[in-house]
């Protein structure tokens, strides 16, 4: 096998600290044929989808991957952007706004980058670059603050399999959620306040966060908790009552059961018990994306209409909100106290 090298290695050179922040992914363009490639990796990721390989690949390959991309480019065509994806555009700010508070606290002692799990820019190109900067200390966080094997897991995967390749490892540090971060939850409800300041308060706040199979849960895996620690901590910070919020589940897949309650499916049957008027927020996605654009400001605003409510209202995600890029700065801080002052 041949491994990469650092490029430049110097041994008596300071090395550099390295920031990875990462998030899912985008396809290149609102086209079938970027969808289909961006699809095709997404769900060959045996963390996305836990089923026996040979079967799924026929699946995929042979279904979905001939139907669902038109329908996805559809999707994107309408949150596109002249800047790209509103996901690729949102880290983008992130990256940059993290990397200029770090600088002004370290210098160009830290370098920071971005990558998207699936698609451009990927997670090898992206370390290539880093290491390229002279990083030899490497921090990855996966922007998903609940963990899930689903996202956070195979985040990991991408950088293991990248150091398969490598001759020369960096000292490396993964940080694998923040559900509970204090400044995190102080950084939602925040937003859930300056909201209420403009637009008033509605019947319910509804916490949505993305679904997974309720096999993955039951097998183990923490991210229904956490979606729930998140939610009551947001709501304990506001001072909301246990009937004046919900947390449910959105975005799901194929015809296994799901995380449940259903976003979908809760804002239909809530007209009808008398709630007329819903504010949601996705405390699980750090940026807005077609999730939360299309999928929840967009087509479960329709729903929630059409069952007879009156009144819904999308709060955005945090975003490059100065709030939440303080609370990630924080968080890189904490964890590169053993590397650099």
């Amino acid at each position: 096998m041949k491994y990469k090298n650092f490029s430049d290695f110097e041994p008596n050179k300071p090395a550099k600290v390295g920031v990875l922040i990462t998030n899912l992914g985008t396809p290149a363009a609102p086209t079938k044929a970027e969808l289909k490639k961006y699809l095709k990796q997404f769900l060959s990721d045996p963390r996305i989808v836990e089923a026996p390989r040979l079967l799924w690949w026929l699946v995929l390959n042979g279904v979905i991957l001939n139907f669902r991309p038109a329908r996805s480019a559809k999707a994107y065509q309408g949150v596109w952007t002249e800047q790209g994806s509103p996901l690729l555009v949102h880290t983008q700010a992130q990256q940059q706004k993290i990397a200029e508070k770090l600088n002004m606290d370290f210098g160009d002692k830290v370098v920071v980058e971005y990558a998207m799990r699936y698609g451009e820019p990927s997670v090898t190109a992206t370390l290539d670059k880093l290491f390229e900067q002279g990083a030899r200390q490497l921090l990855v966080l996966p922007l998903y603050p609940q963990y899930s094997a689903t996202t956070t897991a195979s985040t990991f995967d991408a950088i293991a399999q990248d150091f398969t390749q490598r001759r020369l490892l960096p000292d490396f540090k993964f940080i694998s959620h923040y559900h509970d971060n204090p400044a995190y939850i102080q950084a939602l409800a925040d937003k859930v306040r300056a909201h209420w300041a403009q637009h008033g308060r509605a019947d319910k706040l509804i916490f949505s966060y993305h679904g997974i199979p309720k096999r993955y849960v039951t097998n183990g895996d923490p991210y229904q908790a956490e979606c729930y620690q998140t939610s009551a901590l947001v709501a304990d910070n506001l001072g909301l009552a246990e009937n004046e919020f919900l947390t449910t589940f959105q975005s799901r897949f194929g015809r296994e059961e799901w995380l449940k309650p259903y976003t979908d499916q809760t804002l239909k049957a809530l007209p009808a018990k008398g709630v007329k008027s819903v504010q949601v927020i996705c405390p699980g996605f750090s940026a807005d994306c077609i999730e939360t654009i299309e999928e929840i400001d967009e087509e479960n605003r329709e729903y929630f209409i059409e069952a007879g409510g009156e009144t819904f209202e999308y709060i955005p995600a945090l975003n490059a909100d100065a709030q939440h890029i303080e609370m990630l700065v924080g968080l890189i801080k904490d964890n590169l106290k053993a590397w650099i002052n």
